[in-house]
């Protein structure tokens, strides 16, 4: 089995809140035959506030995503009876769209063009730590929850997915737009802690390169811009860990 979580990925897993409402909770359905890996990953996608589902080979796949909607699947490669191919085949085939992000070994350049030409969404190569992935799904799911939902909310704070504009209260915010996307980020996971990692990869996409300061300097300008003008301290920073914004609700 692949060895994902690291000492500071537990640390961290187990500061984390998960409240998150079950009216936006995403659901995910893990692909796994390896029974370990797959309680892993559901223990930490439930800690992150997804509603988790495991299937442990291809045909349970297909059946459960037959019956059921997810939100997005975590696909194993190397299955048995049924490989992770042949399930994002079938489901492409079968006018079935949900997303998909393949996780596997197979780390060759030819598994990662079949993946993609099959239609997967992203394909992310083992061993990875957990808040990749967690970062990758975050991704994954904005980008299609943001063809439907054109509002976020959370306490006073509204933002304008297609326009890109964002209120506290009634009066307008003028964000750039890395600011904006990492308030959307603070928005979608509202009393969560969100890690600078995961940061780092939403707001300025895995492959950038960009100083881990570069978060501390962002978080900084948005608490300028939607905290202090308000007499507000909503955006907390948790040590060690990354930030949470704090809503009424959680007082």
């Amino acid at each position: 089995m692949a060895v994902l979580a690291t000492p500071d990925d537990v640390g961290r897993s187990a500061r984390r809140s998960s409240c998150v409402p079950s009216s936006s909770r995403a659901e995910v359905l893990v692909v796994e035959d390896d029974h370990g890996f797959a309680q892993i990953l559901r223990r930490r996608l439930t800690e992150e506030g997804f509603g988790v589902h495991v299937a442990s080979d291809g045909e349970a796949a297909l059946d459960r995503i037959s019956r059921t909607r997810f939100d997005v699947v975590v696909l194993d490669l190397l299955l048995p009876g049924v490989d992770g191919f042949e399930v994002c085949r079938r489901l492409r085939e079968n006018q079935r769209w949900v997303p998909v992000v393949m996780v596997t070994a197979l780390g060759g350049i030819d598994e990662r063009m079949r993946g993609f030409e099959l239609g997967a969404e992203d394909y992310l190569v083992k061993p990875f730590v957990l808040e990749e992935l967690v970062a990758r799904l975050h991704v994954v799911l904005r980008r299609h929850q943001g063809l439907t939902q054109a509002f976020l909310t959370a306490g006073d704070l509204r933002l304008d997915l297609m326009s890109h504009r964002a209120w506290r209260g009634d009066v307008a915010l003028d964000l750039a737009r890395r600011e904006f996307d990492l308030l959307e980020l603070l928005v979608r996971h509202a009393d969560i802690v969100v890690t600078r990692q995961t940061i780092l990869i939403t707001v300025w996409g895995r492959d950038a390169a960009v100083s881990k300061n570069v978060v501390d300097q962002y978080v900084n300008h948005l608490r300028k811009k939607v905290d202090r003008p308000f007499g507000r301290a909503d955006i907390e920073t948790v040590y060690g860990v990354g930030w949470r914004l704090r809503t009424d609700e959680a007082r």
